[in-house]
């Protein structure tokens, strides 16, 4: 590479101006396009967070990297990013024997080692599970608890999940462009379900869970399954569907994000490709943003995963059957007021509310919207106001600045369409602010007067 051109380069790194380096060596002769060039090029796309392109590119110049220490480090780079964490460690690893003592070097290293045994682990699961799917097997008994997906009582009907979530009848045309867009293909099972509704909200939201996740300690939440389109928010090419989540969220780019989680953005579900490859039957793990994308295994094909949906009702009762109210690790310690004030509750206290425990210093509180009070916000419906997430914010705005002043620099709202958000670092101040505001909403006149003063967003 020339060396002006090399320098430039360089300092459009530091300035962060990615795509600029992108543009100026796309656009240069293939003759001119040399290992270094195309170092460099990966190493843009890598920051641009396309990390499949920087692979492609490395690869093509796999013999002139092989002694390379930087050329393993950017593969390994790449790899990590997608969740390939057996080849990223053999890349890390060959970078380290290059050049030892690396410090970058090391600690992907060290992040990447337990991942990879997890995968492995997961990897013989799924092989063990699918072969006994395919072969008429019952599987986990909890894991078939709901048995077939009728569609006449899976889905949940609401003028909000038809509005937003359940898109038109499909064809093989769409099928086939989504699946391009995407890179992958789609589940017979999946489109099979589809065509029974294609989308929405399912009648039974939980999934059991062998270890804990962000969301509770022995299963997860979703609150949609993505339909087959483009033309809802929430389906599978719509404005907020797989590839947005994965290009804007972070998410491991290991197939498809096919279900939405009550954590507004922080958690979802994905079909997982890495197994199978692109044309295979991906197995259904969970994605747990709040924990470092942390990936659980869920089921070994998305027909045990819909078949194996439970009603929330079903964990609450195990709640109750395993709750001491003498023992303290089953309640909240709040501070209630400004000052030491202390008290205890347990999840119904704020329920429909759901209060999450990220166990990263970081604590929120969320709420589908739709739910509770709509006929609160039906009261200013000519004036927009739907029950999404953002009116919830608006009246938890007007509640915090009127009722709880002295918490209004510390709880922060991140709602979505569906979904109301609270949150903070701050774990007795949010347990504060959700116990008032939930005393509020179960006030009518209080919660009409506040709602009198709510902004439009």
């Amino acid at each position: 590479m020339n060396k002006d051109l090399l320098a430039q380069i360089n300092t459009w790194h530091e300035q962060e101006d990615y795509a600029l380096i992108v543009k100026r060596l796309e656009a240069l002769p293939e003759s001119e396009k040399d290992a270094e060039t195309i170092g460099q090029l990966a190493r843009a796309y890598n920051n641009l967070e396309d990390y499949r392109k920087a692979i492609q590119l490395l690869n093509s110049v796999k013999e002139q990297g092989t002694l390379d220490p930087l050329w393993h480090f950017r593969l390994g780079y790449g790899y990590y990013h997608i969740a390939e964490y057996k080849l990223a460690q053999a890349a890390f690893e060959e970078a380290n024997r290059l050049e030892p003592g690396d410090e970058s070097t090391q600690d992907f290293l060290d992040w990447i080692r337990p991942k990879v045994t997890k995968m492995e682990r997961d990897r013989i699961l799924w092989e063990a599970e699918q072969a006994e799917w395919e072969q008429g097997g019952t599987l986990n008994q909890l894991r078939t608890a709901s048995g077939t997906y009728d569609p006449a009582t899976f889905w949940q009907q609401s003028d909000y999940a038809r509005d937003n979530h359940v898109s038109a009848p499909f064809d093989e045309a769409l099928v086939q462009s989504i699946e391009q867009e995407l890179g992958y293909k789609l589940p017979a099972s999946y489109i099979q379900l589809m065509n029974t509704q294609n989308g929405g909200i399912p009648a039974r939201t939980t999934f059991p869970t062998q270890e804990s996740t962000s969301w509770a300690e022995d299963h997860i939440a979703i609150t949609s399954i993505s339909g087959i389109g483009r033309d809802k928010m929430y389906s599978l090419g719509g404005e907020l569907g797989s590839r947005f989540m994965i290009e804007n969220w972070g998410y491991p780019d290991l197939g498809i994000v096919i279900c939405d989680c009550p954590s507004a953005g922080h958690d979802v579900v994905m079909l997982d490709y890495r197994f199978c490859g692109p044309e295979g039957e991906p197995c259904v793990v969970h994605v747990d943003q709040e924990s470092d994308y942390e990936i659980t295994y869920l089921a070994p094909n998305f027909e045990v995963f819909v078949r194996g949906l439970l009603d929330e009702e079903h964990f609450d009762l195990l709640d109750e059957e395993d709750f001491d109210p003498l023992d303290e690790k089953q309640a909240i310690t709040a501070v209630f007021t400004e000052n030491q004030s202390v008290t205890t509750f347990s999840k119904e206290a704020i329920a429909p509310f759901r209060f999450i425990d990220a166990g990263t210093n970081s604590y929120s509180v969320i709420l589908n919207a739709g739910t509770y009070l709509q006929d609160v916000f039906d009261s200013r419906a000519e004036e927009g106001f739907e029950g999404s997430g953002y009116d919830w914010a608006s009246l938890a705005s007007v509640f915090l600045e009127e009722k709880m002043p002295h918490l209004t620099s510390v709880i922060r709202f991140d709602p979505e369409a569906d979904m109301f958000c609270a949150y903070t670092n701050d774990k007795d101040a949010l347990i504060s602010f959700i116990l008032g505001f939930k005393q509020a909403c179960e006030q009518r006149d209080l919660i009409l007067d506040l709602f009198s003063r709510a902004e439009l967003d």
